[in-house]
């Protein structure tokens, strides 16, 4: 079974356990492993490393992925102290709790920069490439599994690069890869992507064989997340989407098939996406990050007829009839790296429909989406940035209210700033919709309260507004200034925003 899956002649004496790979990583390494949200990402030597961090070994690594990656990886290394930095997203409660507790330094990064950051050195030397694959190719070439992320760009910087082939990823992933890797400016020429489903590079990874000092054979399937079951309210939010892209298409602002999707990770983001199953919408195309869930139902129904991401991210109730049942999909899903999925050139020119999650939105349409309470990371800025900054039409979803009710997602001043004003053009909620684009600010937080807010928090949000209207010097963005925070300060002083 080996020998179809590893081709190349001169790298079969590499193959070796896992921890024998492992001793190729030393004190204060910086490690490129593969892996987007989570999937595609290595297991077998991350979790050897993890042995030797559990046995008192200091080893200090820096590791730099896509995006999220499984506990095997970020788990696995955050428990036993081996991770020492981090970038540029995670999911993890144990890295998340060792970012929190300042015991791992974390830098929250747009997904679009990390790979021009590796190629500009600005992480430093990249002193080893861990990648996934489900093949290496005659020529060295490596073969990715269900995500891609920076891979391509780890396998060109790094000094040496050792391959995990995951033999649990089906052979049929081969030839869904489309690998392209612009250069550095001064060099850098446009991106050739005018369409979803155009292929631009090839469908391996470019690798000198000489590079692969070590091959390790696995067998762990990705761990990826179990999706929340679409609920009322996200079938409301969907509703109200669903209604507003409608009128959009009826004014003439949107064709009929809308313009390609782009939807955001977790369970809220795949159940509004979701929603569109039952729309009257058909012809649609998704250019994404993540293909999750949602996306295969729509694909499914033949209400969306291509989809382009960088990572196959799908539910574990659905992963091994998923593997089963790729061929089906495999003319109609292609996974590029996220340099390109992510890249805000390519964004624009293809008039991207951007629907991401927030955390909480304010009165005039900031949006945090990373940390709770202000200073408390939940999982990254991801890929919302690049494709909100950069989209044609960027909508943000949320609950009105968390915690039972007692948090209001919409806010006088958000506690921290991801996405602002300017770049956020429709809000969402279970509530209604708040069109934003061309409103003053004072205009768009009466648009916010009236159509998104809780009815239990609206004359809280207006009492604040008027109220700042008449103390503030300036009329353009009232704001009280000792007050804006107030409704957090009273949340972690009482556990309740309410008054």
């Amino acid at each position: 079974m080996i020998e179809n899956r590893l081709r190349c002649e001169i790298l079969k004496d590499r193959i070796m356990e896992a921890k024998e790979a492992a001793k190729f990583f030393k004190k204060d390494m910086v490690v490129g492993a593969s892996g987007f949200t989570p999937a595609g990402y290595p297991k077998s030597v991350p979790l050897a490393l993890a042995e030797r961090g559990e046995k008192g070994e200091d080893l200090g690594l820096t590791i730099i992925t896509g995006a999220s990656v499984g506990d095997e990886l970020d788990g696995a290394l955050s428990r036993a102290g081996v991770l020492k930095r981090r970038y540029p997203y995670q999911t993890n409660k144990n890295s998340r709790n060792g970012i929190n507790d300042g015991s791992i330094q974390y830098a929250d990064m747009h997904l679009s920069h990390v790979p021009q950051w590796v190629k500009s050195g600005f992480f430093g030397n990249i002193d080893i490439a861990l990648v996934e694959a489900v093949a290496i190719r005659e020529d060295g070439g490596i073969i990715p599994s269900t995500s891609i992320g920076n891979s391509n760009v780890f396998v060109e910087k790094a000094d040496k690069v050792i391959v995990e082939i995951n033999t649990s990823q089906p052979l049929s992933l081969e030839g869904v890869h489309d690998i392209y890797s612009p250069e550095n400016p001064p060099n850098r020429k446009p991106i050739p992507l005018t369409k979803t489903n155009e292929r631009i590079g090839t469908d391996y990874i470019p690798c000198d064989p000489d590079k692969i000092v070590a091959i390790v054979i696995s067998d762990i399937k990705d761990k990826t997340r179990p999706v929340a079951p679409i609920d009322d309210i996200s079938k409301q939010m969907a509703k109200h989407l669903i209604k507003f892209l409608e009128k959009e298409v009826e004014k003439e602002r949107l064709p009929e098939n809308l313009l390609p999707l782009q939807s955001g990770v977790g369970s809220v983001a795949n159940a509004v996406l979701g929603g569109l199953v039952d729309s009257n919408f058909e012809n649609l195309t998704i250019y994404s990050e993540v293909i999750q869930d949602s996306a295969l139902d729509l694909l499914d129904s033949g209400k969306v007829t291509f989809a382009s991401g960088t990572s196959l991210t799908v539910s574990p109730e659905r992963l091994d009839d998923f593997y089963e049942n790729f061929d089906k999909y495999k003319d109609r899903v292609l996974l590029r790296p996220q340099e390109i999925s992510n890249n805000p050139e390519v964004i624009r020119r293809l008039g991207i429909i951007a629907m991401n999650t927030a955390i909480e939105v304010d009165i005039y349409g900031n949006v945090n989406s990373t940390n709770i309470m202000g200073s408390k990371m939940m999982n990254g800025i991801g890929g919302s940035g690049d494709f909100t900054r950069n989209a044609y039409l960027s909508i943000f979803t949320t609950q009105s209210i968390a915690k039972n009710g007692d948090v209001s997602s919409i806010v006088p001043m958000v506690s921290h700033h991801d996405h602002t004003e300017h770049d956020v053009h429709v809000i969402v909620t279970e509530q209604g919709v708040a069109d934003l684009r061309g409103l003053s600010p004072k205009e768009r937080a009466i648009e916010i309260i009236d159509n998104c807010a809780h009815p239990e928090y609206k004359e809280q949000l207006l009492e604040y507004l008027n109220g700042s209207y008449e103390i503030c010097a300036s009329k353009h963005t009232p704001h009280s200034i000792d007050k804006s925070l107030s409704w957090h300060k009273k949340f972690l002083d009482s556990g309740t925003m309410k008054k």
